[in-house]
C-alpha cells in the first residue's frame, strides 16, 4: 500500500505507524516529514526498520511546540499503547514508600505500595522495595519509631525486643510522651526529604537550644540521636561524597541488552533495578536512556541530584530540557565518571552484563557465535560444526595430537580424540599435523568430517593440511588456522584461510569462539602429553632390579625423595625404609654402581 508523505508537517511531534488500525509504533522528531520520510528511502535499513517499513499501511502525526515536549509525549503514549517495536521496559504496577499512619496518636511507619501517592502519610516514590526497608531501619535507629500494628500496639503491656534494641521508643507502654513522639515523627519526615547533613545541622541547633533552656536531658537525647546518625554514615557509606546520584549501565552482548541502574544517597546504595532486553538496543542508545528515565521517575521526588549514564546520547541537551518541563526541575545528567563514582559504575556495569548472562544459557552462546562466524565466513549454515587440532610434544618427545569437537551445543566431549605421534615425527610440527589429519580423513567414513577444521599455526601449518585435503578429498571442509600475535598478545591474533586473512572483530562472538575451539584443543594436547611423559617417569631405573615390588618401590620414594638419592644411598640407610631388607639394599646399591 503506496503511503501519502506529503501531509506529513516539517514541524516538532510524534509519528505513530499503524498495522491494520493496530499501532506497532511511535516515535519523536525535530522535523517530522524528514523523520517519517527516512523510513521509506531505498537504502536498505536495520532489520526493525525494515520491518516497520514492511508493515506500516497508516502514518499519523501529531505536532508540539519543542522537540523535547514531543519526547514527553512519546514516552507517555508508548506506555499507554505499549506498541511491538518500540523499547518496552516492564515496569511495576505500583511503586514503594514509606507510609505514616498519622491518623494514629502514636504513628507507625510501615512500607506500602500504591500506584500514585494519595496523601502526605506517604513519601516516596522509592526505586525499591529494599530502598525503603533500609530507609525505616535507619529511621528506627536515630528516632526510635514504632513499626508494629495497631493490633500489636493496643495489645502490649511490656516493651518489646524493638526496644532493647533501641530502634524503638516503647510508646505503647508510655516510656515516651506524645508530645515527644509526635517530634520525632515530624524530625524523621525532615530526614526523608533533606539530606543527611542538613539533618545534621539542624540537630545540633536544636540541641545547642535546648542546653540553653536548660533541658538537659532532651538535649542530651539529640546528642545521642547525633552519634546514631553519625554512626549510621560511617557504617554503611559506600561514599560520603556521593551526596544524590543515579547511575545508568547499559552494555549489549550476545544480541542481548543488560540494564542496571544504581541509586546512591547519602553515600549509601539505596536500591537497584534492571532490565533484560532482546536485540543490541545500544544501536539506539538515543530513545534507550529516553525510555529508561522517563519511566524510572514518577515525581521530582525519586529525582537525584545527579545523573550519570555510561554511554554518552547525541541528544543529551533535549533530555535535560525535558526532564525540567516534566518536574519543573533543574539536574545535572552527564557521561563523566570522576574517580569517586568508579566504584559505583563498575559495579553498575558487572551487574547489567550480569543479567544478560542470567537469561542467556549456553545453548544460546554458542548458537549465537556460530551464526556471527557464518556471517563473517559468508556462511548460509547457521548450525556449524568445528573440529580443533593442536600437537603437543616435550622437548620433541612423548608427542601427541588433539582433536576437540564444537557444535552450536558447545563443546562435544565424547567427539573428542588424541593421536600418539611416531618417534621419528615427534618435534617436527609440521609433519605432525600432516601425520594427524591424515588419520582423521582416513575415518571420515565411521566419523563425518567437520565444516570446519581448525589448526592451531600459521601459513605453514595451513599449507600442509591444504596440501593433505586438496590430494585425498574432494569437497573438503574450510581449512582455518589461528595464527599467535606480537609477543602472544590475543588482541593482535588472526585467522587464516586459503584466501588469506580473514577480516574478523577481535571481540565478535565468531573470533572469540574460535580462540576458546583452539584453546580446549591446546589444553586437551598439553594434559595428554603431561600424562605421557609422567608415565614415563614412572617407569624408572628401579623396575629393574628384582625384588622390587611396586609397594617398596612407593616406599623407597618417599622416603628418598629422588633417584639421585637412592643411587647416593649406602646399604644402612637403605634398610631403613621399610621392607628393605640387607640382601636387598646390596642388591639396589649393587646395581647403581655398576
Amino acid at each position: 500500500m503506496a503511503l501519502d508523505l506529503k501531509q506529513v508537517p516539517k514541524t516538532p511531534g510524534i509519528y505513530k505507524f499503524f498495522s491494520k488500525n493496530k499501532i506497532i509504533y511511535i516515535g519523536k522528531a525535530k522535523d517530522l516529514k524528514k523523520r517519517v520520510s527516512s523510513y521509506f528511502g531505498n537504502s536498505f535499513k536495520d532489520r526493525k526498520t525494515q520491518q516497520i517499513k514492511i508493515l506500516t499501511d497508516k502514518i499519523e502525526t501529531f505536532s508540539t511546540t519543542t522537540e523535547a515536549e514531543a519526547l514527553l509525549l512519546e514516552q507517555s503514549l508508548i506506555k499507554e499503547n505499549l506498541p511491538r517495536f518500540n523499547i518496552l521496559l516492564r515496569d511495576d504496577k505500583t511503586y514503594p514508600y514509606v507510609h505514616f499512619s498519622l491518623d494514629h496518636k502514636y504513628p507507625s511507619i510501615s512500607m506500602k505500595r500504591s500506584k500514585h501517592a494519595v496523601s502526605k502519610n506517604f513519601f516516596g516514590p522509592f526505586i525499591s522495595a529494599q530502598a525503603v526497608k533500609a530507609t525505616i531501619k535507619d529511621l528506627q535507629k536515630i528516632y526510635q519509631i514504632r513499626n508494629c500494628s495497631d493490633t500489636t500496639f493496643n495489645n502490649r503491656s511490656r516493651p518489646c525486643i524493638e526496644h532493647q534494641m533501641q530502634r524503638c521508643s516503647a510508646p505503647c507502654v508510655n516510656l515516651i510522651s506524645e508530645i515527644s513522639y509526635q517530634g520525632d515523627i515530624i524530625s524523621s519526615q525532615h530526614y526523608l526529604s533533606s539530606s543527611g547533613k542538613k539533618t545534621k545541622s539542624l540537630m545540633t541547633t536544636q540541641m545547642h537550644k535546648l542546653a540553653e533552656q536548660q533541658e538537659f536531658e532532651r538535649a542530651q537525647e539529640v546528642k545521642k540521636r547525633i552519634r546514631s546518625l553519625d554512626l549510621l554514615h560511617q557504617e554503611q557509606s559506600f561514599n560520603s561524597s556521593l551526596i544524590s546520584v543515579d547511575f545508568f549501565a547499559c552494555v549489549s552482548k550476545l544480541d542481548r541488552t543488560g540494564i542496571c541502574i544504581l541509586s546512591v544517597r547519602d553515600g549509601k546504595i539505596r536500591g537497584t533495578k534492571t532490565h533484560y532486553l532482546k536485540g543490541n538496543q545500544l544501536h539506539d542508545i538515543d530513545s534507550l536512556f529516553q525510555s529508561l528515565i522517563f519511566s524510572y521517575y514518577q515525581n521530582a521526588f525519586s529525582l537525584p541530584k545527579k545523573i550519570v549514564l555510561n554511554i554518552k546520547p547525541s541528544n543529551l541537551l533535549l533530555i535535560k530540557q525535558a526532564v525540567r518541563l516534566k518536574f519543573g526541575k533543574e539536574i545535572s545528567i552527564s557521561t563523566s565518571i570522576h574517580s569517586n563514582l568508579r566504584k559505583v559504575a563498575k559495579l553498575g556495569t558487572l551487574n547489567a552484563y550480569q543479567v544478560i548472562k542470567n537469561r542467556v544459557n549456553q545453548a544460546d552462546k554458542y548458537l549465537f557465535a556460530i551464526k556471527d562466524l557464518s556471517l563473517n565466513l559468508g556462511l548460509a549454515s547457521k548450525h556449524l560444526t568445528i573440529e580443533g587440532f593442536d600437537v603437543s610434544h616435550h622437548g620433541g618427545k612423548f608427542a601427541v595430537a588433539s582433536a576437540v569437537r564444537f557444535s552450536s551445543y558447545g563443546p562435544e566431549k565424547k567427539n573428542y580424540r588424541l593421536f600418539n605421534i611416531p618417534k621419528e615425527l615427534s618435534g617436527n610440527d609440521i609433519g605432525s599435523i600432516r601425520h594427524v589429519l591424515e588419520r582423521r580423513i582416513n575415518k571420515a567414513n565411521i566419523n563425518p568430517l567437520p565444516d570446519i577444521i581448525l589448526i592451531d599455526g600459521g601459513k605453514l601449518q595451513l599449507n600442509a593440511v591444504l596440501s593433505i585435503f586438496s590430494a585425498l578429498i574432494k569437497n573438503p571442509p574450510i581449512i582455518l588456522s589461528i595464527v599467535k600475535g606480537s609477543k602472544r598478545v590475543r588482541a593482535t591474533e588472526t585467522i587464516l584461510s586459503k584466501d588469506g586473512i580473514i577480516e574478523m572483530p577481535k571481540d565478535s562472538p565468531g573470533f572469540l569462539f574460535l580462540q576458546q575451539i583452539r584453546d580446549e584443543s591446546h589444553r586437551f594436547a598439553i594434559t595428554s602429553n603431561r600424562k605421557k611423559k609422567n608415565k614415563s617417569v614412572k617407569k624408572s631405573s628401579l623396575d629393574s632390579i628384582k625384588g622390587l615390588g611396586p609397594k617398596k618401590r612407593k616406599d623407597l620414594m618417599n622416603y628418598f625423595k629422588s633417584i639421585q638419592s637412592i643411587k647416593e644411598a649406602s646399604v644402612d640407610d637403605l634398610c631403613k625404609v621399610s621392607g628393605i631388607s640387607i640382601k636387598l639394599a646390596e642388591e639396589i646399591n649393587i646395581f647403581y654402581r655398576s
